[in-house]
């Protein structure tokens, strides 16, 4: 019994050396495979009989040792889609089953990888090398993302629509060194003013994206009190528009003396919209309104000038200049999709030639309370089991997953100079058990010729 269980146990440990030295092989190949775990030896011992007087020869199993959990070299790479997890976690991505453009199917079954190597196809897809298809949260029209639900992510908003501008923001400072400007040169009711004594042209956009001119003048009154005129070249609807700007005066909770040359109140004249005379809240908006129509229906337009009583937009300070600190609006051209980027926080932003973003999607990470044991599949793809516990989805570097590090891949975790030493060591571990063989069955021929 010993000699025929030494063969055997010889032969099992054949078997098991031969497994490791696939395990080697397998790792070799891969070791330049984007997201690749390699997958070390495991040897357990199966027992015949053991006791403090006798011990049989067993045998040996070659289990796989999964190494999901082992980060491997993070490398920075040109593909600005590329992406990388810094710690545990998983990218979830899909398989399609046919169909193209907007009438891709796909699998039902959810898979996960670490192959992070995205790129655009020709559908506006997120695709690994391997063709599994990157899943993520969707932006809803809210601007809200849908966590209920992952889908695959795709690119179809090529055109930036043109928003109409709606408001303007103003902040800068009325030198109130200047004399007063003579009546005569004053805007009023149904007369346009002349020789203003500041003025500035902000480039604003119509309903189609058209770039239309605002004028702002300005003209002092008095001590505390500037006129404007709003001028709206090519506008149908009445212009220009005049109101007066008051910066003397008090603001609530009062009365409290605003700080010094501030606005305190605003007054409409013509063909614009004021809050009237106050007293205001300090701090609240302080803004004037006028309407333009380009041909495309009316366009009211916010003219926000900062705040009741505080240094914040306009002011009317000493000087003989007027200095402009800001003067912006939130108007858009139409726009052309120039490009993806992905941020580190996992949001999917499509680039347009107008200067505009837009969040399409999130790239959420995929947590699993035993990743070892999840079952692998073809392309670097694994699937959920029961050992390897639920699909925890969450924000990445939150809740115990890594960050993404974007423009970056993670290489294979395999060391080749590792492996040709576990390739030695079962090169001699499988020639030393063919030597038992041969030793059991020169022993065992002995035997039988024993009685010739």
């Amino acid at each position: 019994m010993s000699l025929l269980g030494s063969m055997t146990t010889a032969i099992s440990g054949l078997t098991a050396q031969s497994r490791a030295l696939g395990h080697v092989s397998d790792n070799v190949a891969n070791s330049q495979t984007v997201g690749f775990k390699r997958t070390d030896t495991n040897f357990t011992s199966w027992l015949t009989r053991s006791t403090q007087r006798l011990h049989l020869p067993g045998s040996v199993e070659a289990r796989p040792d999964y190494t999901n959990t082992v980060q491997g070299t993070i490398e920075q790479v040109e593909n600005p889609l590329a992406m990388a997890i810094a710690g545990q976690g998983f990218f979830s991505v899909a398989q399609a089953r046919g169909g193209q453009g907007s009438d891709v199917t796909f699998d039902e079954r959810q898979f996960f990888t670490r192959a992070g190597d995205f790129a655009m196809d020709r559908d506006g897809y997120m695709v690994n090398g391997a063709g599994h298809y990157l899943e993520g949260w969707r932006v809803m029209g809210n601007g809200e993302l849908d966590r209920t639900n992952l889908a695959p992510i795709r690119v179809s908003e090529l055109v930036y629509n043109p928003v109409p501008t709606g408001r303007i923001d103003l902040a800068a400072n009325l030198p109130a060194g200047l004399p007063f400007a003579p009546p005569g040169n004053l805007p009023t009711a149904g007369a346009a003013g002349t020789s203003p004594q500041s003025s500035s042209i902000i480039q604003i956009y119509d309903a189609l994206g058209n770039q239309r001119q605002v004028t702002l003048n300005w003209w002092r009154v008095d001590t505390d009190t500037w006129r404007v005129q709003i001028d709206t070249p090519g506008s149908g609807a009445p212009s220009p528009g005049v109101a007066e700007v008051n910066f003397g005066g008090t603001v609530n909770p009062g009365p409290v003396p605003a700080d010094p040359g501030t606005i305190t109140s605003i007054t409409a004249l013509q063909n614009v919209a004021a809050p009237g005379a106050g007293p205001f809240t300090a701090g609240d908006p302080a803004s004037v309104s006028f309407t333009a129509d380009y041909g495309f229906g009316a366009q009211a337009v916010q003219l926000r000038l900062g705040e009741w009583g505080r240094p914040t937009g306009l002011t009317s300070y000493a000087g003989t200049e007027f200095g402009i600190r800001d003067l912006s609006q939130d108007g858009v051209p139409l726009g052309a999709y120039s490009g993806v980027t992905i941020r580190e926080n996992g949001d999917v932003a499509v680039n347009y030639d107008n200067g505009q973003t837009r969040i399409v999607a999130r790239v959420p990470v995929v947590a699993f309370n035993d990743p070892d044991r999840l079952q692998r599949l073809d392309g670097q793809a694994f699937m959920r089991t029961v050992e390897s516990g639920e699909a925890r989805v969450t924000d990445a570097a939150s809740n115990g997953v890594g960050k993404l590090v974007t423009g970056s891949i993670e290489r294979s975790n395999v060391d080749i100079a590792s492996e040709f030493s576990k390739l030695i060591l079962a090169q001699r571990a499988y020639t030393a058990n063919t030597r038992i063989v041969t030793a059991s069955d020169e022993m065992l021929q002995d035997t039988i010729n024993m009685r010739r």
